[in-house]
């Protein structure tokens, strides 16, 4: 099997782990190949009556709750520069970014849908007056995942909200909210970036060279979030080796229920990696808004505030475990979109060049057609997972599809 690029420290990093420059964009650096969003984003912002409500739409990878963060950061920031608020460097917008400011309400469910208690919370929380700050922002990740019960408790909220007050709502497509809802919202939808633009982020944030960001921005399949995992983290890259290659290596029943166990076992080792990293992250850039050193002890009266970022993070873990088997069920796309690729000599970049021997000699004895079903096999099975199916059971049938495959051709 043909090694992955890999990232050194000594020649993809700067020693300090930082980034190697700084985007003077500021909150809005992150938002690469975005450029009509964060014009739309920098005019509201300039605007003396920004809309009370937004839509942030786009599949993912495309950086939606990080636009969503952003404007909210944008809407309070302390500075005017020439090219507008959202410095990204003071307080209000380092607290914002990191979910630590108590003016902006960043939330998201760890469920298949929203509690109806939990909207009418967010809704009583709209009324109070922001702290320190012009906007109370409340940015709602997974709109989609409100019924129509709840959606109906928010609307209301919605059409006549208190004059400090802004929503924003964040959606994979703007079909997936409510017509009532979205009817009341100013659009923003986001695309997937380019990967020429993912790249030269990662070159000019993260100090990587433009081959190791090229490789990160394509097997990532143009996600900033899983390309930097990718760029900074070799085990991230063991892993996601171990996910493609697995339909190579399915020929037994036997194999496909193992390698059914070894794809859950990695995606929760994966989904532990990043809930410690971020949580990391967060802590560090509380910490640096709030003044305090590294190994300096937290004092009683703040000590609440990183309990909150335990909390969420504590949160966050069973879905970050659904939603690492979802990204290595995309990588698994991956492979069989590459499997179409070479078998109709499309003449399109492989998303996972670096394996296109084995997956030429994988290809020579497989049908478009079977190909196909294995694409529609990957779609069942992250529907299932959608649906709260237990993930061994989905992978398992999953992997019995590849094996039906493997029957074929022999």
């Amino acid at each position: 099997m043909t090694e992955s690029p890999v990232v050194s420290p000594e020649t993809g990093h700067a020693e300090n782990g930082s980034s190697a420059s700084t985007d003077p964009t500021g909150v809005f650096g992150e938002l690469v190949g975005q450029e009509p969003v964060v014009d739309q984003l920098r005019r509201a912002v300039t605007s003396s009556a920004p809309a009370h409500a937004w839509l942030f739409t786009g599949p993912p990878g495309s950086g939606r709750s990080n636009a969503a963060r952003a404007f909210a950061a944008a809407l309070n920031c302390e500075v005017e520069s020439p090219a507008g608020r959202g410095c990204g460097s003071c307080r209000t917008c380092r607290l914002i970014i990191t979910g630590a400011h108590p003016s902006v309400k960043l939330v998201s469910t760890e469920n298949v849908t929203y509690r109806i208690e939990d909207i009418r919370e967010l809704v009583t929380t709209a009324q109070d007056r922001p702290q320190g700050t012009r906007w109370r922002v409340i940015v709602v990740e997974d709109a989609d995942r409100m019924t129509e019960r709840a959606t109906n408790v928010l609307l209301k909220a919605i059409e006549e909200p208190p004059p400090h007050t802004i929503w924003v709502l964040c959606a994979p497509s703007p079909a997936d909210v409510l017509v009532t809802i979205r009817s009341r919202c100013r659009m923003v939808s986001l695309r997937i970036p380019p990967a020429e633009a993912v790249a030269r982020l990662l070159v000019a944030r993260d100090g990587l060279n433009a081959q190791q960001a090229h490789f990160a921005a394509r097997v990532s399949q143009n996600h900033v979030g899983v390309a930097r995992r990718l760029a900074r983290d070799p085990e991230v890259r063991s892993r996601r080796e171990n996910v493609v290659t697995l339909p190579l290596r399915v020929r037994t029943s036997t194999d496909a229920v193992q390698a059914a166990g070894k794809l859950v076992e990695m995606t929760q080792a994966d989904a532990e990696s990043a809930a410690e990293a971020r949580l990391a992250q967060e802590q560090a850039a509380l910490r640096r808004s709030l003044g305090l050193d590294v190994e300096e002890k937290i004092p009683p009266k703040l000590r609440s505030q990183f309990k909150r970022l335990e909390e969420e993070n504590t949160r966050r873990a069973k879905r970050a475990v659904a939603d690492s088997l979802d990204r290595a069920l995309i990588d698994l796309t991956a492979v069989y979109r590459d499997v179409l690729s070479l078998k109709l000599s499309a003449g399109v970049e492989l998303i996972n060049d670096h394996l296109r021997a084995e997956l030429t000699d994988y290809a020579e004895n497989l049908s478009p057609e079977h190909a196909l079903g294995c694409l529609d096999a990957i779609s069942a099975a992250r529907m299932r997972i959608g649906q709260n199916v237990p993930p061994l059971l989905a992978m398992e049938a999953l992997m019995m599809s590849f094996l039906s495959v493997e029957d074929h051709r022999r």
